[in-house]
């Protein structure tokens, strides 16, 4: 297992199969958010960018953006009392963030890889009346969109970190499951 100390080797196309997971992962809880803030496209850009970058785009500032746009969207849901909002925008900035992940072993480093998926997760648990069953369906789901190279990076990172509440429960069981 590597240390903090470490750095990881990561190639452009395996950062781009990273980011096609985390928009995949996160995309299908654009619709709780997009139903609750219809005329808010901060987290639906975040997933675009995503998802260009995954393609073949540039890494740009654009992506950045995109992403704090997204958690300026999650904020103020969670803000407006709309959890379940503010988790869907919380996923748009996890696959946004995909893009940059940063090639040191750090824990917290996995939140770029499964963090999208973990915030989806939540969010239909959330739109379920806290139905743990739905966002393990999610978790199940995104499992297998992980392709043998975003496993292959994921391995390269120590396991999840504690904490973030049920998001990072949801999180930790991902990334088990994929190890």
């Amino acid at each position: 297992m590597a240390d903090d100390s470490t750095t990881i080797e990561l190639s452009r196309s395996e950062l781009r199969e990273v980011a096609r997971f985390a928009e995949a992962c996160a995309r299908p809880a654009l619709v709780i958010f997009e139903r609750d803030r219809p005329d808010d496209r901060r987290p639906r850009t975040a997933i675009d960018a995503a998802r260009a970058f995954a393609d073949g785009a540039e890494r740009t500032k654009a992506i950045r953006d995109g992403a704090w746009g997204a958690f300026r969207a999650a904020q103020e849901a969670r803000d407006a009392g709309r959890a379940a909002a503010s988790d869907a925008a919380r996923a748009a900035v996890a696959a946004a963030s995909a893009a940059f992940l940063h090639p040191l072993a750090k824990a917290t480093q996995v939140k770029h890889i499964l963090g999208s998926a973990a915030h989806a997760a939540r969010a239909f648990e959330l739109c379920a009346g806290d139905d743990p069953d739905v966002g393990a369906d999610h978790i199940a789901r995104s499992r297998t969109l992980a392709s043998p190279v975003v496993v292959d990076v994921l391995r390269r990172y120590p396991a999840a970190p504690p904490g973030g509440g049920r998001a990072g429960e949801l999180l930790r069981r991902l990334d088990a499951s994929l190890r």
